[in-house]
């Protein structure tokens, strides 16, 4: 009776143990300290054999993404999704928004964003939307309207002063204009003649895009990704910032926790000013000149970890709640395979570099497969939002305007990936976990510490009164160094194998290590 007693405790023991090791999981992402997914929905997956990306499709790939499951051996575990534009819209893009509060029939229905929404969160898994508020679609009716009353002098039509307009022979220097049919007026087109400019001295302007912010949350949208921030009053940057002020606190008003993430695709001094009231994305860690790459490519890791230490102290005195916000390339950009290789372990090293560095980093779709996609001579972003190489018959199309060839898509679909233990996929979701199974690595205070080397170095990570050391070899030879500054090796994470022992750290090419 006795060791029947002692094994019902000890069941109930493990359970409870089990319970709260569970809620510690669950607790490191309770908040906005996240790995973020950005899906092109296009080019993503394909639930209705159309060949366009849809709603569905991201729903039928969510276990792919996030089982739910912190075990999982065949997910990438990522924490949060970012959707580009879903709205209605007549471009395969959609950043020219016809009406805000439709789902673009191509990728799906309402119902659709509802049930994703309710399965990412089944998962722990934020969604946010991607709203490109400074410019909308000449086909938007606010745009047909403020055409309409400029052709016949209506100044008394509520949308005469929706968009940004100038006498035709009076352009403001700067931005750009596009020449408004019927009238001698022109309306600010900086991005394109389909894309005219709201006007945000206009409180109805302002009143419209909260509103559509509002609706989206009350749907249970998790935030947003500004697009373009810094042409909402282009060359402006206090009249931009003040608006951005204004939205984003009455944005918290309704949800606190809100997830907000704004693109400012400029220098980090421009930058600077909007991070009081947004986390901004670190443009000068991305692309192929970015301090990712450049230190993947076996730059001095001093010069990559200096940065880090600058960044981060250089945030905090903004705003103690400001974070970073890294990634390599998105679909703006070439996307990075292309500069780093996959084979020789620099995608390796480069995933490790910011997905082990503080704040909430961001994986544009493919990337942690290898997929490749470029301009080249076609000169078309569409060359760089490439169908997802799932391998396993999904029937979504590259998009329209797209010319880069499929025999360039050198290193493997999902399903070949999933079945390679040492994987770029599998190098990936091996970071992911360890970021959640160590919340220092996305919280803490990072300060870098010099082994002497110029290919070996890292951090001194500080949180909650504890310290763990991050060190990456960015070369392509095994380095060891003699040092008694730690006790332990946690983990290693890469190209290679890494050891501690004897006072000897030793770390293999492309590799990582976490330390304590």
């Amino acid at each position: 009776m006795i060791k029947k007693l002692l094994i019902i405790l000890f069941v109930l023991l493990m359970s409870v143990s089990c319970s709260l090791s569970n809620k510690k999981q669950a607790d490191t992402t309770d908040d906005n300290y996240r790995v973020f997914y950005e899906i092109f929905v296009g080019s993503f997956s394909d639930s209705n054999n159309d060949g366009v990306g849809d709603l569905r499709g991201i729903i039928d790939r969510l276990d792919y993404l996030n089982d739910g499951n912190i075990n999982s051996k065949d997910s990438l575990g990522i924490q949060g999704i970012w959707l580009t534009p879903i709205f209605l819209s007549p471009s395969y893009h959609k950043y020219d928004v016809i009406d805000y509060y439709r789902i673009d029939p191509s990728f799906g229905t309402q119902d659709d964003l509802d049930e994703l929404i309710a399965e990412c969160h089944k998962r722990n898994v934020l969604v946010i939307l991607d709203l490109a508020l400074n410019h909308t679609s000449v086909q938007n009716e606010w745009f047909r309207q403020f055409q309409i009353a400029h052709q016949n002098n209506d100044y008394n039509n509520k949308y005469y002063d929706y968009y940004v307009y100038s006498p035709e022979n009076d352009r403001p220097s700067g931005m750009t204009f596009c020449s408004l049919d019927n009238t001698y007026e022109a309306y600010e087109c900086n991005f394109s003649g389909e894309m005219p400019e709201l006007n945000f001295d206009n409180q109805d302007v302002r009143n419209e895009v909260l509103n559509i912010a509002k609706y989206y949350l009350n749907k249970g949208i998790d935030g947003f990704r500004f697009d373009a921030a810094r042409y909402i009053y282009l060359n402006n940057t206090d009249s931009s910032v003040n608006f951005w002020k204004w939205y984003t606190e009455e944005l918290k008003k309704i949800k606190e926790d809100i997830y907000l993430v704004g693109e400012v695709w400029s220098s980090d001094s421009e930058i600077s000013y909007y991070q009081a009231e947004m986390n901004c994305f670190n443009f000068a860690m991305s692309q192929t000149d970015g301090m990712i790459a450049r230190s993947a490519k076996s730059e001095d890791i001093n010069r990559f970890t200096s940065y880090i230490e600058t960044y981060q102290s250089a945030l905090k005195r903004i705003s103690e709640k400001a974070m970073p916000i890294s990634f390599i390339s998105n679909h703006d950009m070439d996307r990075s395979a292309g500069y780093l290789n996959v084979s020789t372990g620099q995608a390796y090293i480069a995933a490790s570099l910011y997905l082990l560095s503080p704040g909430s980093p961001f994986i544009y779709y493919g990337e942690e497969i290898g997929m490749k996609g470029s301009r080249g001579g076609a000169n078309t972003d569409a060359n760089r939002r490439l169908a997802m190489l799932w391998g396993d018959g999904d029937t979504v199309n590259d998009p329209e305007g797209s010319t880069y060839e499929y025999k360039n898509q050198i290193n493997g679909t999902v399903k070949e990936q999933l079945q390679d233990k040492n994987s770029l996929f599998r190098h990936y979701a091996k970071l992911i976990s360890i970021r959640k199974n160590y919340p220092a690595i996305a919280r803490g205070t990072y300060t870098r510490i010099d082994l002497g080397q110029n290919n070996l170095g890292g951090f001194a990570v500080t949180y909650n009164d504890e310290t763990l050391y991050i060190v990456h070899n960015n070369s392509a030879e095994e380095i060891t160094v003699s040092t008694d500054a730690y006790s332990k090796l946690l983990e290693y994470c890469g190209f290679a194998e890494a050891s501690y022992k004897n006072n000897e750290l030793k770390v293999g090419p492309y590799t990582s290590v976490i330390l304590k």
